[in-house]
This record gives structure tokens, C-alpha cells and sequence, in this order.
């Protein structure tokens, strides 16, 4: 049997080491996780060969079989010796240097096939500094690292590669991806865009605010953008463009409301839980912090929509294209969702651990499946249909796991030469100790070092590089790698290397430039979300009730008044006197003052209050 026809069964067993993993907790750490990647890896050989289709295939299926070969020795090598490694903290062997040089090989080979090359040339480029520091010049140089103390980082501890991180993948992020896949494969995917549908599409520019709707339901579950434009966009953005959208704007919209999906709760992707251990939170209090933003995030994604559909006369959905209240409502379509998000959220009431809330949010989905479908579906279909789920969360697995090990190697060489600490104290120095300036300098570079990663590399990389120097000028830790990670997740939609962009342009068939350009100003209030998150307390429910509501107010204001202001939105009528407005009620938002939100929602609902009374004169 070739690697290639081993997929669907590794796929399977991933699948169902995760369920049984979440079922009855983890193993211990080092075996949990290594257990874990050797699967991914053989996994990963197999779904992604080296040369298939070209004559040199055989060449790569020898390339394949000792990177996979590899990979079993090294992670069989962990479990097999694990005591040993815990408790004694050997020297690096020869054979285990050689160990760590297959395995690490076997991970940038992966890395470079699923997510291409700038990430495993960083990771190449972390290794290669902390091997050649000695001879860096000025204050680039370190005291150097030899191959032995290396291998002793990366490899008998858990510091490296079997770090916080590749525990995070092989736990909490895996039994989410699970419960994730499971929900869509058996009928939730079909709910979320019924239900989009049905409250999106009877307004003006309905096609785009169904894309928008349904990409938030499917990002609360996936956590994914480049999986939701892809996921949603291929019913979305043909249904635009059958309306008569413009292709660039279609495939904007999905790129813009699929990228919220990343910081939308439930799930928020991968980097949420990853930035849950980092921090030492629990998950919950992600959640909570996350979803005042979340909730601006998609308000402005959805004003802007409805205010450029007005403006360009964007065309309704069909009533008879529309899906019947009944079908949606039916228990059958959202009996399995509604089981799944209770299981999930009794979970994490009862104080569960993560992992066994999604073990519980499985189970709910699952009873709730077989009880609405039975007498309506096979129990063979019911089962081919949870075996799918199980094989594709086992394939989604293959990405995130490679991923997280390589940012584990990553990070552990950038704390080993103190290289984050550096790159902070000059943000710092620069910045003259202003909020204002290390803010705007770390978002900056945030967005540059993201573009080209995955959203949880990307907050991986600046995570470790970049919080800290906004922790250095007084930003509470949870608020300063939220924002870290806000801007991580946008670097998918800006322009010149943004990923979610290109997947939408290629589904719609257009430039990706165009649809670049339309996606940057949708999202342009995305840019400020962040810096809320310094200016309100609030803005992350920290502060008490009046703070909170002064964090609403003002991000309520900001994101109308924005999107108004950029689509010039008419007011009063007046040329000069609209535009006026709108910054006046922007910078009352912006101006952190317990009644300056206050006053600027005054000025937008007085402002709103006239022009809808001139329209009622004017008719």
C-alpha cells in the first residue's frame, strides 16, 4: 500500500486517538505529544507526497518513507525513554542529535508543502542564530549554542519541540477541531447558511450580508479564515456574482467577514487556546474578553456592507431562493447545533477542562444526530457520516500540527538567545516609553511578520517577540496579546501577501489586487479594534459595568461613523457638514473620557435622527 492510499485510514486513526484522548484525558505530556506527531507526520506524508504525478515520484516515495521512518524512530524514541528524560535530564548523544535532525527535517518538509516556504525559513533562520550567534555582529551577537545543548533543548525536554505549544495542538486544539469537523459533517454547515439566508437576504446587498452572517456562525465553529472563505465562499461569492456584484467586492466581502472567525467565540481558532497557556488564563476568560471586539468587528463588517450596497444598489436575494422558517427551525437541522454548543458550554459551567467541554459538545451532537435522523437516515449513512468527520478533523490536524512544532522550535530559539527581549527593549527605546508609539510600531510589525503565515504561527511568532514590549509600557498581559493577535489575524487580509484575498479572487475568478484594495477598506475598522483594546478597559470587560459600557459606546460609534465617513454616507445633505459630523463623533469615541462615548453617540443618533427626517420631508 503506497502513502497515498494510507490517508483515509491514518486519517481515521488521528481522528480516533483524539476522541478517545478527549474522552479519558490525555496521556502524560511528553507521550500525549509525541504520540500525537508521529500520526500527523505519517499523515502528512501521505496526504501531501513529494513529486506525485511526475516522473520522479519514486524518488519522493523514498524521500517519503524515511521522513516518516524518521519520525516514528524519534517520537517512538520519547515514549520508549520518557522516565529517563523527566527525571534525569540526559547529555545529547549522537544518536539523539540524529534523532532531532530527522524529526526537525520531517517538519519543515511538511511545513513547506501545506503552508509554503517563508515559515520553515524562519524557523531555519531561528536554528541558524542560535547555532552561528557567536560570530553576529554588534548587538546581534550572542555567547553561540553547539549542536549537543540544542538537541538538549529541543529534544529531551519540554521546552522545544515537545513545548507548551505542540501540547496545545495535541489536546485542546485537536478535540476542537474534531467537534468541529463532526458538527459540519452531519448537517450543522447546511444550518448556518440556512440560517444566514434567511436573515440576510431580504435586505439591500442581501447575497453580501448572507456571506457575512454566514461566515460568522461558520468561524465560531472553525476557526479558520482561509477554511471559511473557502468553505463559504464557494456557495457565496458564485451567488453574488449571479446578482450582478462585482466580482473584487464579492470576494472581498467573504475574505473580510471569514477572517473575524479567528477572534469570534466560541472557538476563535487555534491561537486562542495557545494564547490561553501562554498568558495562564483560562479559556473562558479568552471568550469574554474576545467578544465585545467580536461582536464590533462583524457590526462594522455589516454596516459597511449595507452602506456600499445602498450606495452601488446591490440586488436582494429571490424570496422563492430563500428557505422556509420551518426547514430551518426543524429539529432535525438544529437539534445537532443546539446539542453541541449546550454540551460545550455545560461543559466549561461545570469547570471542565477544555478538551472534555468539547468531548461533551461531541457526544451532544452526536445523540442529537441519531435521535433527529432516525427513521429519516440509515444508520450506515449516520456512521459513514461521523467517519467522515473523524477523517477530515484528522487531515485539519496535519497543518495545525506541524505548524504548532515548528513555532515550538521557533520560540524556544528566540527565548533561548534572548532575541524577543532584544527586538522589545528597541521597540521600547524607539517608542520613547509612548503607548501610542510602541502601540503603532508593534501593530506595524505584526502585520508585516504575519503576512504569509497562518493566523496561529503568525500570534505564535509575535506573541513571543512583540507582547512584551507592550507589557514594558503598563498593557495588561491578556490585553497586549489580544492585541498581538488582532493584528496577526488581519495580516490574512492586507495587502501585499494576504492569503484569505487570494483564496476569495481565486473563487471569483478576479484579481486578487481589486479584491486586496475592496477588502482593506470593508475592513478598515478592523485596524482600530485593537487600539480600543488600549484606549477602553472595558473593551475586554475588565473595569466594572460603567467602563464596559463606556467600551460599547464608543466602539458602537466608531463602527458607523467609519464606514459612513469612507462610503460618504449623506447626513444632513450638506457637502461640507456631514463629513464634519462624523469626525467630530469619532473623535469624541477615541478620546477615553467617561462621557466622551457617551456625547459621541449623542452626536450619531442626532445626527441620524435629522437626516432621517429630512428623507421623510424630502418624500
Amino acid at each position: 500500500m503506497t502513502p497515498t492510499a494510507l490517508g483515509k485510514p491514518l486519517a481515521l486513526l488521528v481522528g480516533g486517538f483524539v476522541f478517545y484522548t478527549a474522552a479519558t484525558g490525555p496521556f502524560e505530556g511528553l507521550i500525549q505529544r509525541a504520540i500525537f506527531l508521529a500520526l500527523v507526520i505519517c499523515l502528512g506524508v501521505a496526504l501531501y507526497p513529494l513529486g506525485a504525478g511526475r516522473r520522479w515520484r519514486p524518488l519522493g516515495l523514498a524521500i517519503d518513507l524515511a521522513l516518516a521512518a524518521a519520525s516514528l524512530a524519534a517520537c517512538t524514541y520519547i515514549v520508549v525513554n520518557y522516565d529517563q528524560i523527566m527525571s534525569e535530564l540526559p547529555w545529547a548523544s549522537p544518536l539523539d542529535m540524529a534523532l532531532t535532525a530527522g524529526l526537525l527535517l520531517a517538519l519543515l518538509e511538511l511545513a513547506r508543502r501545506t503552508v509554503g516556504l517563508i515559515f520553515p525559513a524562519l524557523v531555519l533562520l531561528a536554528l541558524g542564530y542560535a547555532y552561528f550567534g557567536a560570530h553576529m555582529p554588534g548587538g546581534l551577537r550572542h555567547r553561540g549554542f553547539d549542536a549537543a545543548y540544542i538537541t538538549e533543548t529541543l529534544f529531551l525536554g519540554d521546552l522545544g519541540i515537545w513545548g507548551m505549544l505542540t501540547g496545545v495542538a495535541a489536546t485542546v486544539i485537536a478535540a476542537f477541531v474534531l467537534f468541529g469537523a463532526l458538527l459540519l459533517h452531519t448537517g450543522g454547515g447546511q444550518a448556518f447558511i440556512d440560517l444566514a439566508m434567511r436573515l440576510g437576504g431580504r435586505q439591500v446587498g442581501g447575497a453580501a450580508k448572507i456571506a457575512t452572517i454566514a461566515s460568522g456562525l461558520f468561524g465560531m465553529i472553525s476557526g479558520s479564515s482561509v477554511a471559511n472563505v473557502a468553505t463559504t465562499g464557494n456557495f457565496t461569492i458564485p451567488m453574488m456574482i449571479r446578482l450582478g456584484y462585482p466580482r473584487p467586492f464579492a470576494a472581498a466581502v467573504e475574505a473580510v467577514a471569514s477572517t473575524g472567525g479567528q477572534i469570534a467565540p466560541p472557538i476563535m481558532g487555534a491561537a486562542a487556546f495557545v494564547m490561553a497557556e501562554i498568558v495562564g488564563v483560562p479559556y473562558t476568560d479568552i471568550i469574554a474578553a474576545a467578544l465585545l471586539p467580536a461582536v464590533l468587528f462583524y457590526v462594522s463588517v455589516f454596516v459597511t456592507v449595507h452602506l456600499v450596497s445602498v450606495r452601488r444598489g446591490l440586488a436582494l436575494v429571490p424570496s422563492d431562493e430563500l428557505p422556509p422558517w420551518r426547514r430551518i427551525l426543524a429539529p432535525r437541522q438544529i437539534g445537532p447545533v443546539v446539542l453541541a454548543l449546550g454540551g460545550l458550554l455545560a461543559g466549561f459551567w461545570m469547570g471542565r477542562s477544555v478538551s472534555t467541554s468539547a468531548f461533551y459538545g461531541i457526544v451532544g451532537l452526536l445523540l442529537a444526530f441519531a435521535v433527529t435522523q432516525a427513521g429519516r437516515m440509515p444508520a450506515r449513512e449516520m456512521l459513514r457520516r461521523a467517519l467522515d468527520g473523524l477523517e477530515d478533523a484528522g487531515r485539519g490536524l496535519v497543518i495545525i500540527g506541524v505548524l504548532l512544532a515548528g513555532a515550538q522550535v521557533l520560540v524556544s530559539m528566540v527565548n533561548l538567545t534572548g532575541a524577543g527581549v532584544a527586538l522589545s527593549s528597541a521597540i521600547v527605546s524607539l517608542g520613547g516609553d509612548s503607548l501610542a508609539m510602541v502601540a503603532l510600531m508593534v501593530g506595524l510589525v505584526c502585520l508585516v511578520m504575519g503576512m504569509g503565515l497562518p493566523t496561529t504561527a503568525a500570534y505564535v511568532l509575535v506573541a513571543a517577540v512583540l507582547a512584551p514590549a507592550l507589557t514594558e509600557v503598563g498593557v495588561p498581559p491578556l490585553t497586549a496579546h489580544l492585541f498581538v493577535f488582532y493584528f496577526a489575524t488581519i495580516s490574512v487580509i492586507t495587502p501585499p501577501v494576504c492569503v484569505a484575498v487570494f483564496v476569495g479572487a481565486g473563487i471569483a475568478g478576479t484579481s486578487w489586487v481589486a479584491a486586496a484594495g475592496e477588502a482593506v477598506r470593508l475592513g478598515a475598522m478592523t485596524y482600530l479594534v485593537p487600539f480600543l483594546l488600549l484606549l477602553y478597559p472595558g473593551m475586554v470587560l475588565q473595569g466594572g459595568p460603567f467602563a464596559v459600557l463606556d467600551a460599547a459606546l464608543a466602539g458602537l460609534v466608531l463602527v458607523v461613523a467609519i464606514p459612513a465617513l469612507l462610503s460618504r454616507t449623506a447626513l444632513t445633505g450638506r457637502r461640507w457638514l456631514d463629513p464634519a459630523l462624523l469626525c467630530a463623533a469619532i473623535a469624541l469615541a477615541i478620546w477615553p473620557h467617561p462621557v466622551t462615548p457617551l456625547l459621541a453617540a449623542g452626536l450619531m443618533a442626532g445626527s441620524w435622527g435629522l437626516a432621517r427626517r429630512q428623507q421623510r420631508v424630502t418624500a
